[in-house]
């Protein structure tokens, strides 16, 4: 199965998104509310627990180590808890692997500018996001900062420095974050999302 998602909600089976299809799990049951929140809460550390409690959503990664990474959103409707989960790749793709114009590398390396990344959901926006800064890894040598919410692929230092910094782990705000960034030396910043 090649889903891109996994959606979990009260008086529903389990539904995983491929190619664009809602597809109930197979020889699943309908999840009660009891049981989307014995599930949900399995995935949950303290600290987003207490994110989940005060804002009615949280977003985070999950890792199964040597298995797989996720980007899961949990968030409460009708009085019950509900998560999408998305499979992030193990591996960050090229722009090349992407099909992406040659022009986002000539973007990628300029010394100054802003390149904006727009689109619906699932339309590839944080593995464009994450394929440029990849790019930039591989042929400059400078300090990469990214900020995102939450963290979904994981750069390695190459020839740049990549800290990658999370929304509520590693910072307060996307405003703080860049507010700070600015004083850390960086000479690409990544924004995840600008809300």
């Amino acid at each position: 199965m090649n889903a891109s998602d996994l959606h979990i909600t009260t008086n529903l089976q389990p539904m995983f998104r491929i190619q664009g299809n809602l597809v109930p799990l197979q020889n699943s049951v309908v999840l009660t509310p009891e049981d989307t929140k014995r599930l949900i809460h399995e995935l949950l550390d303290e600290n987003q627990h207490k994110r989940l409690e005060e804002f009615g959503e949280v977003d985070f990664s999950y890792v199964i180590p040597g298995t797989s990474r996720f980007r899961v959103n949990v968030y409460k409707q009708r009085k019950s808890l509900a998560a999408a989960v998305r499979v992030i790749l193990p591996n960050i793709p090229s722009l090349d692997e992407l099909g992406l114009p040659e022009i986002l590398k000539t973007m990628a390396l300029k010394p100054r500018g802003l390149v904006l990344v727009t689109g619906p959901t699932g339309s590839g926006k944080s593995t464009t996001l994450a394929a440029m800064v990849r790019h930039i890894n591989t042929h400059r040598n400078c300090h990469v900062i990214t900020i995102e919410d939450p963290i979904e692929y994981l750069h390695k230092h190459q020839n740049c420095m990549v800290n990658q910094r999370e929304i509520g782990d590693d910072t307060r705000s996307f405003s703080n974050a860049l507010r700070a960034a600015l004083r850390e030396d960086p000479d690409v910043i990544m924004v995840g999302e600008m809300r």
